[in-house]
């Protein structure tokens, strides 16, 4: 009797400890998996197409290329000056491609995009060195096999000084990682030294077919040199390059010189070697082709301080023989990326290879990046903290609850174990490890309880206690799923046929909105191909230059008259063929605008914008929102409060005699510039469509903070701009026969 007794007490007890368990786990799993959903949901939301993830993207690139890479995603840009101190970025030249609507050509000019694209799929592209060869410019760079996950060496080359490239494909291919591909003359031939250091030693080819055919012609030195240069410095040819392989010997600190009468050696060492073996941020590594000016010779050497690859450092050598060698620094000129992450070398940039055209001026090409090294990783660390964080609430959660009643299983211990060794006898009674540790299990499995008497959830406190953790864990889980499926949150632009370009921002505004005008060009500033910003002050004082926290060069236009009109108005000093005439009021994100630019290259003779609406009959002509337009499932018209356009061709057409009286129906009413701007286009447009939609999944409207808007009362505003729609049709024909479908494109930008 007594031993049944036991037996069912012992049961009901194991069913007691197996349904809380059960609870327990089943409450955890499924806390954690809505958590997950929810998480997931947000970064989709959020990140859905992020521009992160576009890698230079045009639709028909190869998906095995440009994947999100450890080691970064690094392009190449060209610049040009009158001197190598005095470069600047292909884009401050105006040069223009039509081809692919690059007006003015903006770097990268090489990227994994257009490697790939070519059929060589690539995930970076980096180290880039120029050979001139009468008009022709060969580049040579390491591009990464996204399938080998090697570096190999790539050749392009262009005919209209670096404005476009042909990937001509892969001029060297090893079975180990190859970089920094410098090439040179000696003796009527050509040469490559590339960096071959998992090969243990520096090898020398010679070209055969050049560009793509090469054969190794020497083992010049038995030892794993990386990024090295060869040239001649008066009677004697010069090696430069870092062995990391030494004992002792701090990596990206350490530079080696040597010396022969000969490229192909026997090469002996200089005596002080190595010359440099201190911080990595003392530019001992090279960065790129040594170069001669005005007769001084300069070395190019990384600053890796901060990340790998932070910074190009120039040295004027000063003495240089096999005893001595001294080198001081000097200031490139260099200008810094201002757009950080959003610019396509914000973070990094550790090559730069300047040499002379025939001409005189000046070329030089460099590689950036815009996330410092080891970026993928590090996100993907603090994702998974913010995740394990995430989780710690939900079990706090569960003990408010009641769901989770205990910390740590009592069943865990070594004296609650069914089959239980002599060693865990003599363990326990040899120590009292074991009874401190059982003691620490039952206070620490208390905390459950006191959680629930000190808050329980049916009582205010508690009530406020378990919102707060419940939102932190979902806030948590959002953030850390987000860091490692959400990219590093920079901004990339779209490509056309593998080119960028940038645009020029117009905003009209006055005093009253001065606050806003702020906002604006803090945000829109760091867009990737915003180029300038241009203000067009209507009324009141004009700000102070200085008052804005802009990336980019800030143009106030000051104008005598109040009128919209000014809007359209003929600005020579505006240098892009595109601008983006954008509301001060209108905020959004820059890859929503940069999806809009790429849409506008692509129909450049088209007014391409965010807001769309439908004129339709029959009846009178009733200006309708955005909602009329989806009832009927297409569009007309285009506010042009938020759209880009080709402004010579725009803006001739609205200062054109045949404007002039649609000009006066603007300034009667103080109303209907956009309006007028798309009768235009219609007028002008023979066959197909006028206007282009792209939709933004997201806007904010500023002027609902201050009320400061024209369109305040949506009544009486629409109902000028009704009169307006009689009025252009009279002048200049309906709009009823331009008539475009949503979701005709095949990008799913226009849904």
């Amino acid at each position: 009797m007594v031993s049944v007794q036991i037996v069912g007490g012992t049961t009901e007890k194991a069913h007691r400890l197996n349904g809380g368990l059960s609870s327990t786990l089943s409450f955890l799993f499924v806390s954690f998996m809505a958590m997950s959903s929810i998480g997931f949901f947000y970064t989709y939301m959020v990140y859905k197409n992020p521009s992160v993830n576009n890698n230079n993207n045009n639709n028909n690139i190869n998906s095995l290329g440009c994947q999100e890479d450890g080691e970064g995603s690094w392009g190449i840009g060209v610049f040009y000056g009158d001197s190598p101190f005095e470069l600047k970025p292909i884009e401050h030249m105006n040069v223009w491609v039509n081809k692919s609507a690059a007006w003015p050509v903006a770097n990268p000019i090489v990227t994994c995009g257009s490697v790939t694209e070519s059929g060589y799929p690539s995930n970076f592209v980096a180290d880039p060195f120029l050979y001139i060869q009468g008009d022709a410019l060969f580049l040579f760079f390491e591009t990464k096999n996204s399938i080998t996950m090697q570096g190999d060496i790539g050749v392009a080359r262009s005919l209209d000084n670096g404005a476009s490239w042909e990937q001509m494909g892969i001029a060297l291919d090893e079975d180990w990682h190859l970089s920094y591909p410098y090439v040179f003359d000696y003796n009527g031939q050509i040469y490559m030294m590339p960096e071959g250091s998992k090969k243990g030693d520096l090898r020398l080819y010679r070209a055969v077919e050049f560009p793509l055919k090469w054969k190794l012609e020497k083992v010049i030195l038995k030892r794993p040199l990386i990024d090295s240069f060869i040239m001649k410095y008066e009677s004697r040819y010069w090696l430069f390059g870092s062995d990391h392989s030494r004992i002792g010997t701090k990596k990206n600190g350490e530079l080696e010189l040597w010396y022969s009468n000969s490229p192909l050696g026997p090469w002996k060492p200089h005596k002080k070697n190595p010359v440099y073996n201190t911080g990595k941020d003392s530019g001992a590594r090279n960065g790129g082709r040594p170069f001669v000016y005005n007769g001084n010779v300069y070395r190019l050497g990384q600053d890796d301080g901060e990340t790998y690859g932070r910074r190009v450092r120039v040295f004027k050598i000063e003495l240089l023989t096999p005893n001595n060698f001294r080198e001081v620094e000097v200031d490139l000129g260099f200008e810094k990326p201002t757009k950080g992450r959003n610019a396509w070398n914000g973070a990094r940039s550790h090559h730069l290879d300047v040499q002379q055209l025939p001409s005189g001026k000046w070329i030089a090409v460099s590689d950036g990046d815009r996330t410092p090294s080891g970026d993928v990783s590090r996100r993907y660390i603090v994702g998974c903290v913010l995740i394990v964080a995430a989780a710690l609430l939900v079990f706090v959660m569960g003990m408010l609850l009641g769901f989770v009643k205990c910390i740590v299983p009592m069943s865990w211990c070594p004296h609650n174990i069914k089959k239980r060794s002599d060693a865990f006898l003599v363990w326990e009674r040899s120590s009292l490890l074991s009874s401190k540790l059982r003691q620490f299990c039952s206070r620490l499995n208390r905390v459950s309880s006191v959680l629930r008497c000190k808050m329980n959830p049916k009582t205010s406190l508690g009530r406020f206690a378990f919102v707060v953790i419940l939102v932190g864990s979902i806030v948590l889980m959002c953030v850390g799923i987000g860091y490692i499926f959400g990219g590093s949150g920079g901004r990339e632009p779209y490509a056309v046929d593998n080119h960028y370009s940038q645009f020029t921002l117009v905003a009209m505004t006055y005093d009253a909105r001065l606050w806003n005008l702020k906002w604006y060009v803090q945000h829109y500033s760091r867009c990737p191909s915003v180029r300038e910003i241009v203000v067009i002050w209507n009324k009141g004082t004009p700000p102070d230059l200085t008052e804005f926290d802009s990336a980019v060069p800030v143009r106030v236009r000051i104008e005598a008259k109040n009128s919209l009109n000014n809007r359209f108005k003929i600005d020579p000093l505006i240098k892009t063929k595109a601008v983006l005439e954008l509301d001060d009021d209108i905020m959004m994100s820059c890859d929503y605008i940069e999806r809009g630019f790429k849409v506008w290259r692509e129909n450049p003779e088209r007014l391409v914008g965010f807001y769309p609406r439908l004129v339709n009959g029959p009846g009178p002509l009733t200006y309708r929102a955005e909602k009329h337009a989806r009832k009927f499932n297409g569009y007309n018209m285009i506010l042009t409060g938020a759209a880009f356009m080709d402004q010579r061709m725009a803006f001739e057409r609205y200062w054109s005699e045949e404007a002039k009286a649609g000009r006066k129906v603007v300034d009667e009413v103080f109303n209907c510039e956009d309006v007028l701007m798309n009768f235009l286009y219609a007028n002008a447009t023979a066959n197909g469509p006028s206007v282009e939609y792209v939709r933004p999944a997201w806007t904010f409207d500023t002027s609902k903070l201050s009320g400061v808007a024209i369109s305040e009362n949506t009544q009486s505003h629409y109902q000028v701009r009704s009169k307006c729609l009689e009025k252009f049709t009279e002048l200049y024909g309906g709009l009823s026969d331009r008539k475009v479908d949503f979701k005709r494109r095949k990008d799913g930008w226009d849904l």
